[in-house]
């Protein structure tokens, strides 16, 4: 296996440093008003007059400070701290707490909601930054996102987080992340990235309250979140744990499978480790189902409406990459590593962008490549292909 894994980390690397952060280096820095542009088309037609979005600032900023870290590239060190300048200084709500939504093309809040992933996702950046430098204002405002989250949106009644809120705090009507999401209080996905932000935060700030939270949200997922029957996660839920939807997300299942064991792992915590990792294999398991040898893995399917989306969306390849990778490291799956590298070849040969830079939003199930989504915007960004790659390089050095 010496030989699959060399292979697999010297191409991802190279992908990595040649052909992701190029792109947003040359392509997405705003020269005009500072930080990064909203969005670039899938025709690769730059926008900037489009709205900015948190999370992809955030994205950008972990991405490039985890690069930093790890990659020693002062070029890395620069855009990481434009990013974190943008999120504190034009996304954090100076007046009540928490990052806004978006802000227009001149750095002006937009939409002033709280979404609670978006925290978390602010939180995760600078945290990162953190991590790479020291720098403590970066640290100091995650820690005061941190308490933004626990002070508004935990549900001291009944556990778990709620979704969004009003720029105030109060209650919001629509609390759907995305168009595409059913509009519940509480939602499997984020949940995934409040967990994802707080293993970080505890690796650069040791305080006790965010320890117990972070045990907490671990044993959410298996209480709340998992299926038992079936091993995948369930997504939409009410206020009380009730869930009306039957929907399979193959990218979250084998993307959260990795992340809870990381938070585990970070815990140092033996018998929370015993009860977890029998979960993080079922659930990566599921997630196999979605999986097909040559062709990558499937986006969702909804079993309420007998509907499957098999469109390869290049975020779902990424994490099925990092999840097994994970079943080979810890749990010495040698099958699990094959369908690692199977994912990354069909990456490699049909997402990766060879001409332009960068990756493609998904492959259609029909085998053409979606150009109609965003190169790069809202949701569209270095953090799950940089990530993955870097999760390589560092797993297996």
């Amino acid at each position: 296996m010496n030989n699959e894994i060399s292979l697999l980390k010297e191409e991802v690397k190279s992908n990595l440093v040649n052909n992701i952060l190029p792109y947003w280096i040359n392509n997405m820095a705003d020269v005009k008003n500072g930080g990064f542009l909203g969005s670039i088309s899938g025709m690769e037609v730059p926008d900037a007059n489009s709205p900015k979005g948190a999370i992809l600032n955030a994205r950008i900023l972990w991405t490039f400070s985890a690069a930093y870290r790890i990659l020693k590239d002062p070029v890395y060190l620069e855009y990481a701290t434009n990013a974190k300048d943008e999120i504190i200084g034009k996304f954090y709500d100076k007046e009540f707490g928490g990052v806004f939504w978006s802000i227009d093309k001149d750095g002006k809040p937009l939409d002033t909601k709280k979404q609670i992933y978006a925290l978390g996702f602010a939180i995760y950046g600078l945290s990162e930054y953190n991590r790479a430098t020291g720098d403590q204002e970066s640290l100091d405002y995650a820690i005061k996102l941190f308490h933004d989250i626990e002070n508004h949106s935990f549900d001291k009644a009944a556990n778990g987080y709620f979704e969004a809120f009003t720029r105030e705090w109060n209650e919001i009507e629509d609390m759907r992340l995305s168009a595409k999401d059913i509009n519940e209080k509480k939602t499997m996905n984020t949940h995934l990235h409040i967990l994802e932000p707080y293993t970080n935060l505890y690796r650069v700030w040791k305080d006790e309250k965010l320890k117990n939270q972070l045990i907490n949200l671990t044993n959410l997922f298996i209480d709340k979140f998992l299926n038992h029957e079936t091993g995948h996660l369930q997504l939409f839920f009410d206020e009380n744990w009730k869930s009306n939807h039957n929907i399979i997300s193959y990218g979250h299942d084998i993307e959260a499978s990795w992340l809870i064991h990381e938070a585990a792992l970070e815990l140092k915590d033996e018998n929370l480790l015993i009860e977890i990792e029998p979960y993080v294999m079922r659930i990566a398991d599921a997630a196999t189902e979605g999986y097909f040898p040559a062709a990558g893995m499937i986006y969702e399917t909804d079993i309420d409406e007998s509907k499957i989306d098999a469109d390869r969306h290049w975020w779902v390849q990424a994490e099925a990459i990092v999840g097994y990778a994970n079943l080979y490291q810890h749990f010495d799956d040698k099958k699990s590593l094959l369908k690692a590298v199977d994912c990354w070849e069909f990456a490699k040969k049909y997402l990766v962008d060879n001409a332009n830079g960068e990756w493609f939003w998904s492959i259609k199930a029909d085998g053409t490549v979606n150009r109609t989504d965003d190169k790069a915007g809202f949701w569209k960004c270095p953090y799950h292909n940089g990530r993955m790659c870097m999760e390589i390089i560092e797993r297996f050095n």
